[in-house]
């Protein structure tokens, strides 16, 4: 079962902020925690986000769809980063969760990432294969992105 752990947090705790980078601590802290998902064979994917500073959102109101450049001063908590986990069972994902060393102020969101095979009878089938050689050509794209070493 894969499982999407989205960190919120306010935009002032966001890496590239204003006020500047987190404690060194907190650093450590992940690093230690990334360290002991890839270690556990869990971690997917994980990263870290840039400021909304640098982002923008789109929006479709209508026929046109509107670009709006970031900070999104608006929201009280951002997307700071994610990471994808493989495990056994929701009990495992939220283990995991539980020993992200998240701070004051930082919400953890968990959602389960569905197979494609739980769509089987409900998408036509033309779809899921369509979407099946979609993955392959990702999955191939990664393996030369890892193979070009960044």
């Amino acid at each position: 079962m894969r499982y999407m752990m989205i960190m919120q947090a306010p935009e002032t705790m966001n890496v590239g902020a204003a006020d500047g980078p987190p404690p060194e601590e907190v650093f450590e802290a992940m690093g230690r925690y990334n360290t002991a998902l890839v270690e556990a064979g869990v971690l997917l994917a994980a990263e870290g986000l840039a400021p909304s500073s640098e982002g923008f959102e789109v929006t479709h109101d209508g026929e046109t769809p509107t670009v709006t450049d970031g900070p999104f001063a608006e929201a009280r908590e951002l997307v700071a980063g994610f990471w994808i986990l493989d495990v056994a069972t929701r009990a495992e994902a939220e283990q995991w969760a539980r020993r992200c060393p998240i701070g004051p102020g930082v919400r953890l969101e968990v959602r389960r990432v569905p197979d494609m095979r739980e769509f089987e009878g409900i998408a036509p089938a033309e779809v899921l294969d369509a979407e099946a050689a979609l993955r392959a050509r990702v999955a191939e794209r990664a393996a030369q992105y890892e193979q070009a070493g960044s």
